[in-house]
């Protein structure tokens, strides 16, 4: 849209629903729908809750519930041919027999760090379909100061990297860092799924933190995930789609967040349902983001 006509309008933010949300919209309209539309008649098909949430969770990955209502219609479908053709005449989709209807799950649910580790970082970021977590990994190995980024990274969170790196760079005296340490490592960046575009510059804390945990052999605590932007002098700065970021970390059964001190005021806004069972733990410097994270 052009500036000057922007300008001119009122712009309304539209959050991608909860999963909880989705699972409501499913079971009070989506369902009724889909019944009638594929001639289900009532008391013939029955779709349990937990079945209903792995269709969510495993089968669909969007802000909204367009891809959820076609996989709702596919089992419908199969369904009422099950019945036309005399097989059964009233159908249960649990769980278990899921899979009968809509093959093999396409989205493995991703998994928190069981061990604390060296290098490796859970991050938080924003998508078209949501938010994920991104799992950011570091490697150090002899060399002559190179950083080398690897995962399909935007400009600007290759610019994120190159600022974690001088941060840390100008504060090597406090980390213990050998004074010419950087002549002789190169630093390897990597952020699996290698095939998925990723940019923006929220990941800049997660960066900082994985690389100095490389350096320092310090370990990362696993059940920890972190979002912010990070400048040169170490300050964190605020961060969008926060409400997602934080929907996504639960999901992973993570409980302790860090989260830039400056979106405070968005975190007191949401609902009760996203923030119950985090900890989230509001951070100003790159120095407390590692008092956090680093275990002690």
């Amino acid at each position: 849209i052009p500036g000057p006509l922007l300008d001119r309008m009122e712009i309304i933010e539209v959050s991608s629903y909860t999963e909880n949300e989705k699972f409501h919209i499913a079971k009070d309209h989506l369902l009724a729908k889909q019944f009638e539309k594929n001639g289900v008649a009532d008391g013939k098909l029955k779709i349990t809750d937990k079945a209903l949430r792995m269709v969510i969770s495993s089968y669909t990955r969007e802000a909204g519930v367009r891809s959820l209502e076609r996989q709702i219609g596919e089992i419908c479908r199969k369904a009422a041919r099950r019945i036309y053709e005399g097989d059964e005449k009233m159908i249960r989709v649990t769980g278990t027999n899921l899979e009968d209807f809509l093959g093999k799950p396409k989205y493995r649910p991703e998994k928190k760090n069981k061990k604390n580790e060296v290098g490796i970082v859970r991050g938080l970021a924003w998508t078209s379909v949501g938010g994920v977590t991104l799992e950011i990994e570091v490697n150090l190995m002899p060399g002559k100061g190179s950083v080398v980024l690897t995962g399909k990274l935007g400009d600007v969170m290759k610019e994120s990297a190159q600022a974690a790196i001088s941060y840390i760079r100008s504060q090597s005296r406090k980390y213990k860092i050998k004074q010419d340490f950087f002549e002789k490592h190169d630093i390897h960046i990597h952020i699996p799924e290698g095939a998925v575009p990723k940019d923006g510059p929220s990941a800049g804390i997660t960066m900082t933190t994985a690389v100095l945990s490389a350096i320092t052999g310090n370990k990362v605590c696993g059940n920890l995930a972190m979002t912010g932007e990070v400048t040169i002098r170490g300050d964190v700065l605020m961060i969008g789609g926060l409400k997602e970021k934080l929907l996504a970390a639960k999901r992973l059964g993570i409980t302790k967040v860090l989260v830039p001190k400056s979106n405070e005021k968005d975190v007191k806004e949401f609902e009760e349902e996203v923030v119950e069972g985090l900890e989230i733990v509001y951070v100003k410097t790159m120095t407390q983001v590692i008092k956090e994270a680093f275990v002690h």
